[in-house]
């Protein structure tokens, strides 16, 4: 399977018609049909690895100031207990990750993944981040998760490369200097598998300083980063930095002899 970065942006791009999730929808048709996700969300920080294991996670809204179009939605995809076991085991038994059977689903992944499986066929588990651990940390334990590439798991990272909302101006989507150029050296180094520069974010310099304020939005990335291989095809798509968050996303697709942007 391949592995894909998604930046989610507004909770409000699960229900709009936009640019943005014509690209997840396109994306979701393309790629080969998953039998089961596995989620890594800006939206769930946790204290070590945890991993969902409802049979029927619930639909949440964790954000406030949207219209009730929005709190309506519902996604009834199944969660896959078996496959929070098998999370649980590669990350290294319980002692390392424990399985969440109360947790449900955040809109970093249901606002995605409702436009790219709009069925909710496809099972879904979440793995929750631990914020308070360095980039090296959540790389090394992604690459655990290798395995699950072979297994028919599409794993997706939810987030944003750029997300800083205190900077973030609604009325004017003109980028900002430094979160442009933020989003062109990622994807720079994402091209050239330069991840040693990219999961030591913080000695990037001030842009990164700016473009990564809090990590949960760009943790994501690091686990799809963790699991690519030699012969993946880096396939950028929604490359677009709105004021101050940057909505460029990537696949790491399987069968090309090289890496680069997709024509």
């Amino acid at each position: 399977m391949p592995v894909v970065f998604v930046g989610h942006g507004s909770p409000m791009n699960a229900i709009e018609d936009n640019d943005f999730n014509r690209q997840w929808r396109a994306l979701g048709q393309r790629l080969p049909k998953p039998r089961a996700v596995l989620c890594v969300s800006a939206h769930w920080e946790t204290r070590g690895a945890r991993v969902t294991g409802a049979s029927h996670p619930i639909t949440i809204h964790d954000f406030y100031g949207f219209p009730k179009a929005l709190f309506d939605v519902r996604y009834p995809a199944p969660g896959d207990p078996k496959l929070a076991h098998r999370v649980e085991q590669l990350l290294g038994g319980h002692k390392h990750a424990q399985v969440d059977a109360t947790r449900g689903y955040d809109h970093g992944m249901w606002s995605v993944l409702r436009v790219m499986y709009p069925d909710a066929d496809v099972p879904v588990v979440q793995l929750g981040i631990d914020t308070s651990q360095p980039g090296e940390h959540h790389y090394q334990l992604a690459k655990a998760l290798a395995p699950l590439r072979d297994e028919g798991v599409l794993v997706l990272g939810s987030g944003n490369i750029v997300h800083n909302l205190a900077q973030w101006d609604p009325r004017n989507p003109h980028p900002l200097d430094w979160a442009q150029h933020f989003d062109s050296a990622v994807k720079r180094r994402i091209s050239h598998r330069e991840h040693i520069e990219l999961v030591d974010w913080p000695r990037l310099g001030a842009d990164a300083r700016l473009a990564i304020p809090t990590p949960e939005h760009y943790l994501p990335l690091l686990y799809v980063l963790a699991l690519q291989r030699d012969d993946d095809h880096v396939h950028f798509f929604n490359e677009a930095v709105s004021s101050a968050i940057s909505m460029t996303s990537v696949a790491l697709e399987p069968g090309a002899a090289h890496a680069g942007r997709a024509s």
